[in-house]
Order: C-alpha cells, then structure tokens, then sequence
C-alpha cells in the first residue's frame, strides 16, 4: 500500500509541476515512458494525450490564422481551450519579484532559429501577404490583414512608416515577467521573446494602446479575432508554465463562452 501512495504522489508532483515545461523542452516523451514503467501501457497513453492537446490547440490556433488570411475557416476546440485553462496555476498577488526590465529578455529580434534572418522579419514573412524582400530576410513591403482591428494596412519599411506594422507578443514580456518569467534563465526568456507562437504583426497604435494589458483590460476591437486572441493567450501561458491572474482568466472564460 505504501509503495502505491508512493507512487500516486510521484506521478502528481511529474504532471503538475513539470508537465507543460517538458512539452516545451521536449522531455514529454521521457516522462510519458517513466510512467508507463509505473503505472503500465494504459496511464501511460493518458498522459500523453494530455500533452498532445496542448500541442494539438498550439497547431490549430496557428491553422486558423493561416486560414483566415486565405479567406478560409478552420475550427478550434475551444472546448479543450478551457480545460486547458483550468490547468494553470493562479498568479499570486503581493509577490515580491525583481523589477521588469526589456534586456531580461535579451537583444530584441534575435535569430534564435539561426536562419540568418532576425526575428522582427520572419514574422513580417510570416503574416503579411504580397511582401517584397530586400535580399534574403529584409522585408520591404507587403499588405498585413490586422487581426486585433480587422483593417488592412500597407507596410512600407521606412524610418517614418516601419511602425505602422508592429509584431506583438501576445503575453507581453512584462506581463510573462510577473507570471513566472522572472525565475527562468536568460536563455528561456530570449527563447520566449522570439517564440513564433507568442508573436503576432499586428496594427502599430493598436499594439502600443494593448501595451502590457491582458484580457480583462484589454481585448481586440475586431470581435471575429477574440477567440482565436484569448486561445492563443492561453496556448502561450500553458507552454511555457506562466501563472495567470484572476481577473484574466474571468475574462477569458467569459469570451470562451461566445466561442464555437
């Protein structure tokens, strides 16, 4: 009987604790095989479907982005949005954490993906359409579908227009600071600040007025983005293990509600 208790809290403290971090660092495989080492074949596959729909939410989020700039429709399961939302922890108020500042996350627009191109750029690749390039990374034109406001913007790279196209992360920086950002290392915070799935092109005013705000003080104006804007706030938040405060995850129940 000990040894099965024993065994109950080891595979509570694995999944709870660790569970979202090996998905992103790619030891979920490891911790799935020691559980079925413990449990057998069928815990094992529990556990793994766990992960896998974070991934899988991740990836239809990313569909739907896609497809919307096509003129297309996919469907997100914003069923299991909210299952995953009831798996992160609360951000505790009153915490005394350092102060937040930009160069914890080190040089802005890194080529983490050592592609030779800086990030700023491949997401400019990334989400606009009909864009022109100078050499092999340098995007100088395209047209961007703003998802925050539904309007379409003509980006020309200029010293007086380059910022009417912003790339924003979706969980501010500072905000993934206070959630649990400030415990990790330098390395995974530059990993976070050029993260293709935490980023977005998106409207330059309207990026500046969102600034660190989550959802419960700040939603996009175009109401056909507010799912897909919420879910990828909690695809983020679940990825990379950040806490999230009460009034936000009100919010985002609350949108989830609307959302088929």
């Amino acid at each position: 009987m000990r040894a099965f208790l024993f065994r109950v809290v080891i595979c509570v403290i694995v999944l709870g604790l660790m569970a979202v971090f090996a998905i992103s660092t790619g030891a979920w495989p490891k911790i799935v095989e020691a559980v079925g080492v413990a449990f057998g074949h069928d815990a094992a596959e529990k556990v793994d479907d766990f992960g896998q729909a974070s991934k899988d939410i991740s990836d239809q989020i990313s569909d739907a982005y896609t497809a919307a700039q096509n003129g297309e429709y996919t469907q997100i399961n914003y069923p299991a949005i909210g299952e995953l939302l009831d798996t992160l922890n609360p951000l505790k108020p009153g915490q005394r954490i350092p102060e937040y500042r930009r160069a914890n996350f080190g040089e802005p627009w890194t080529d983490t993906d050592h592609n030779g191109c800086d990030t700023r750029n491949d997401i400019l690749a990334r989400d606009l359409t009909d864009i022109t390039k100078q050499g092999e990374c340098t995007v100088m034109t395209g047209t961007l579908a703003d998802p925050y406001t539904g309007t379409t913007i003509a980006f020309q790279r200029g010293e007086k227009t380059s910022a009417a196209v912003q790339i924003d992360h979706v969980r501010s920086l500072s905000d993934a600071w206070s959630a649990g950002a400030w415990t990790w290392t330098d390395e995974r915070r530059l990993e976070y600040a050029n993260d293709p799935m935490v980023l977005l092109a998106v409207d330059g005013p309207t990026n500046s007025s969102k600034s660190d705000k989550g959802p419960a003080t700040w939603m996009p104006t175009n109401a056909a983005y507010v799912c897909q804007y919420v879910s990828s706030y909690v695809a983020v938040s679940a990825k990379y293990n950040l806490a999230i405060a009460e009034d936000d995850r009100v919010a985002i129940d609350r949108a989830l509600e609307g959302c088929h």
